[in-house]
């Protein structure tokens, strides 16, 4: 018998976390009366994913009746401490309950209770034999909820990233305790979330190591006795009536009053006749869009455009828009299926590639003052260089503005960014062309030639929103000066591609497949059998059964064979070295040396992608191939660059890239005198560490292995490591971790001040920039999740600093692109690789290029302490590191 499906939805936490999921978009989601829309649209968004993904058969959001509940009654400052509920967020709730009505959903609330003793009591009733349940919230004390037969699904980040708890899940992140054990943990342990007391000085892992003992509060006070003399023991006696009070406050009550009946929550559909005004009322048309209803009832508004296959000079001004349709990714493969420009007000369409030989439109891309707005700068400039000509006059990024003004937006198509601005007349792509195997032109003509029209309508609307904001957020510099001029220099990169040695790869790949033999032949031999090396479970099996070696950590289907998993185990066993070095080699052979030698395109290169709009900090990444990943931390992945040569054999491979350039910013950004004085006196840096957090006078005296924890130090501070963090690192305890922190803090105490600073600063603004006004925001800030919050405070630290190295190589590049083309120099720039140039050069060059790349890379901006970079070449790019 099939089983029934009870979805049982937390409303206030799973409405709270929509709330704050687009949060950085308060003022863009707000419909045509004022009303604030963004948790309504992303709790649709989060309602829609899951009932999709768990097909349920009966439904019900529970929602807190109020402040006062029995909870209260016991204890007054329960919850108490809380911010105050945004005003934004709380004009809201009243919508959501009208947008589940519409959704078909019933809601339910109970005075005196609170949503979890709602669920609860339902996934009680629920019966087991008949019905699998699955719970939904922000709050992870619902996990104790977890059986069998029940599930519950814990919002990580926004509404959409789940961790799903079951029984064996508990078990897992809480060392062995059951679910129901989670309400005697928090007894003991308390809740700052929830303003639990708990008892005194008692945390979460002391907890569960007296719950592992003992079971239970009750068990851990009938054996009270039998602890040794301690301060613990003393809170525990002092706090017992604390402890039991918080074991009652953390139980869900599962006898609830409730007056509905698991029948009467079946799930029969949408109700369009309340939905679709619904929508309508809140501006939702992309909604309205995927609903199946007349068309007439979501109708955009109508868009003025003309199918052209003769062109005259009239068509083609300044300040329009351009936009190049391609089906795929990969532009510089894609081929163009469509054309089309104008503005808001007119546009013109074609899919006549005949365009590509009028004159009047190649007069047009290649005048500098007719001024185009694009979406995709990169994109069109490749596309159009293949057909046509380098186009000229680019002038706004639709895409590239969007990403500057919200890196935590992925929207990667116009219709996200569209929407994401409260523009709503265009449709997905998906819509109109569908999505993976069946994804091509619509059959009718005129509805591809309509959407190619309102993309351009999308762009021209768009372009004056989007400058508007960059303005006001002093972040016109960054994009006009540094992004948008950076686009077509990486446009240049990537058509120049980079010239690889084909045969050089074959010859790499049977050496490695040879050497994958021998290593192999080893494990084999070492684990006294033959098996599957690719299968976890088999190789788990080997290790931990047949091996004996210590279980680090059980996955649900085994044993976890993962690498920090091998690594802890690396000195136990010989066969863990080499199965690393199997793993290693293995991907080395499939990714880059069978990888490459798929992309090498007719004029034996390879043409990787910049994707600028993809990371947080502003650094570049590189796709299809991507060239900043080649692991060069082993000898065989160095090895690779050997197949990467310049074009001619009178040519040489010219690298150059900054030294310790996160940690000069951070001696500008912090200016603290001692970081400063080091790199202004050219010490060497972690030199210089050690022998401050060691307390050495001389450097000579400095041992490897010190400059090695010094190093660690230094990089870890960057990234706001921990002491748990840096422990891991370099193999020492906590405590000592810790020390080394701490004298760090007291040695470099400017570095203390910006840390705590910047954290300070993130948390009233909401985000933290670099030093060219590059924006983060960080909704996870202020949570009330000690995790969430210590990741979004080291996020903060580290941003400034990561992303002010990013932007300072952007601006190397852009002065060397003008340098190059100032003095006619042939040498050209083919690689960006995080703080790496790489470059082909003449021989007769090579002098000019080493001082002209030191003089630009080095004076690109005005810190406190100076810039070094290190430049080398050869014949390879192997050879010129």
């Amino acid at each position: 018998m099939t089983k029934n499906k009870l979805l049982l939805v937390d409303g206030n936490s799973v409405a709270f976390r929509a709330f704050f999921a687009l949060h950085n978009s308060l003022e863009r989601f707000k419909n045509k009366n004022g009303l604030h829309t963004n948790a309504i649209y992303a709790f649709n968004n989060m309602f829609e994913n899951v009932m999709e993904k768990e097909q349920p058969t009966h439904v019900l959001v529970a929602f807190d009746a109020g402040k006062t509940t029995f909870r209260t009654e016991i204890y007054s400052d329960y919850k108490a401490g809380r911010s105050k509920t945004p005003g934004e967020f709380k004009e809201q709730m009243p919508y959501i309950r009208e947008l589940l009505t519409g959704l078909g959903v019933k809601y339910y609330e109970l005075d005196n209770y609170e949503a979890d003793d709602i669920i609860g009591t339902l996934s009680v009733l629920a019966p087991k034999d008949e019905f699998d349940v699955v719970v939904l919230s922000g709050d992870r004390d619902l996990t104790q909820l977890t059986t069998d037969s029940v599930k519950v699904d814990i919002t990580v980040k926004g509404v959409s990233d789940l961790e799903t708890y079951t029984p064996a899940y508990v078990a897992e992140k809480y060392d062995g305790l059951e679910p129901k054990q989670i309400i005697d943990m928090k007894g003991l342990a308390g809740d700052t979330s929830d303003n639990i007391p708990g008892v005194t000085k008692i945390g979460e892992k002391t907890a569960i190591k007296l719950l592992k003992e003992y079971g239970s509060v009750e068990g851990v006070y009938e054996n009270i006795d039998k602890l040794k003399a301690s301060k613990m023991k003393e809170n525990l006696i002092n706090d017992k009536e604390q402890a039991f009070m918080s074991k009652e406050l953390a139980t869900i009550n599962t006898k609830a009053p409730i007056d509905v009946s698991i029948e009467s929550l079946k799930y029969e559909g949408k109700d369009l006749e309340k939905l679709v005004p619904f929508y309508k009322e809140m501006d939702f048309k992309q909604f309205l869009a995927k609903l199946n209803i007349q068309e007439e009832e979501v109708e955009m508004q109508d868009i003025h455009f003309d199918v052209v296959n003769e062109y005259t000079p009239e068509m083609f001004t300044t300040d329009m828009s351009l936009y190049v349709e391609m089906l795929g990714d990969n532009y510089h493969l894609e081929d163009i299926v469509g054309v089309a420009w104008g503005t808001k007000h007119k546009a013109y369409v074609t899919n006549d590639l005949a365009l590509f030989e009028n004159p009047h439109f190649k007069s047009w891309l290649e005048d500098q003052t007719m001024l185009k707005k694009v979406y995709d700068a990169k994109r069109t400039f490749v596309a159009l260089n293949r057909y046509i000509t380098r186009t000229q006059g680019i002038d706004f990024d639709v895409l590239l503005a969007a990403y500057l003004l919200d890196t935590n937006d992925n929207s990667n198509d116009i219709e996200g960014v569209a929407q994401h601005y409260g523009y709503t007349e265009i449709r997905s792509d998906e819509a109109v062309y569908g999505k993976g195997a069946k994804r091509g032109l619509p059959e009718e003509e005129e509805d591809f030639f309509a959407h190619l029209a309102r993309k351009v309508c999308a762009i021209d609307v768009l372009s004056d929103k989007l400058n508007k904001e960059l303005e006001e957020k002093n972040q016109a510099d960054l994009f006009y000066k540094m992004e948008l001029p950076l686009s077509m220099i990486l446009a240049d990169m990537e058509i120049t591609g980079i010239t690889v040695d084909a045969s050089r790869l074959h010859t790499m790949k049977g050496e490695f497949s040879a050497k994958l033999q021998e290593i192999e032949s080893k494990i084999y031999e070492e684990a006294g059998e033959t098996f599957n090396l690719n299968s976890p479970k088999q190789l788990g099996v080997i290790l931990f059964e047949k091996m004996g070696l210590p279980v680090i950590k059980k996955t649900k289907t085994g044993y976890s064979t993962a690498v920090d998993v091998l690594e802890q185990l690396r000195e136990q066993a010989p066969i863990v070295d080499d199965i690393l070095i199997y793993r290693q080699i293995s991907k080395i052979q499939s990714t880059y040396v069978e990888g490459l030698l798929k992309v090498i395109q007719s004029d034996g290169k390879v043409h990787t992608r910049y994707v600028q709009t993809l990371t947080q900090t502003g650094r570049l990444s590189s796709v299809d191939p991507n060239l900043q990943n080649i692991p060069i931390r082993l000898e065989e992945g160095r090895k690779i660059r050997q197949a990467f040569v310049p074009r001619a054999d009178n040519w040489v491979m010219y690298s150059s890239d900054y030294s310790q350039i996160e940690l000069r910013v951070l001696a500008h950004i912090s200016d603290d005198k001692h970081l400063k004085e080091a790199f202004i006196e050219g010490q060497d840096i972690h030199s210089s560490t050690a022998m401050r957090v060691f307390g050495i006078e001389k450097a000579e005296d400095v041992t490897p292995n010190m400059r090695r924890q010094a190093k660690a130090v230094n990089f870890g501070i960057v990234y706001g490591i921990s002491d748990y963090g840096l422990s891991q690192n370099l193999g020492i305890t906590r405590k000592e971790a810790q020390q080394y922190i701490d004298t760090y803090f007291e040695k470099y105490p400017g570095v203390k001040q910006y840390m705590e600073d910047i954290v300070r600063e993130a948390k009233d603004k909401g985000y933290v920039e670099t030093l060219y006004n590059r924006r983060r925001y960080l909704p996870d800030i202020n949570s009330r999740n000690f995790n969430i919050r210590s990741f979004a405070e080291r996020t903060a630290i580290n941003t400034p600093i990561q992303g002010s190295a990013a932007d300072i190589l952007k601006i190397a590049m852009i002065d060397l692109a003008k340098r190059l083309k100032e003095e006619k120099l042939e040498a050209t720039l083919l690689l960006q690789v995080h703080d790496e140039l790489v470059f082909e050069v003449p021989e007769k060059e090579l002098e000019r290029l080493d001082e002209l790349v030191k003089e630009v890379m080095e004076h690109a901006v005005d810190l406190h302490v100076p810039l070094i970079t290190d430049s080398s070449w050869g014949k390879t790019w192997y050879e010129a590191k």
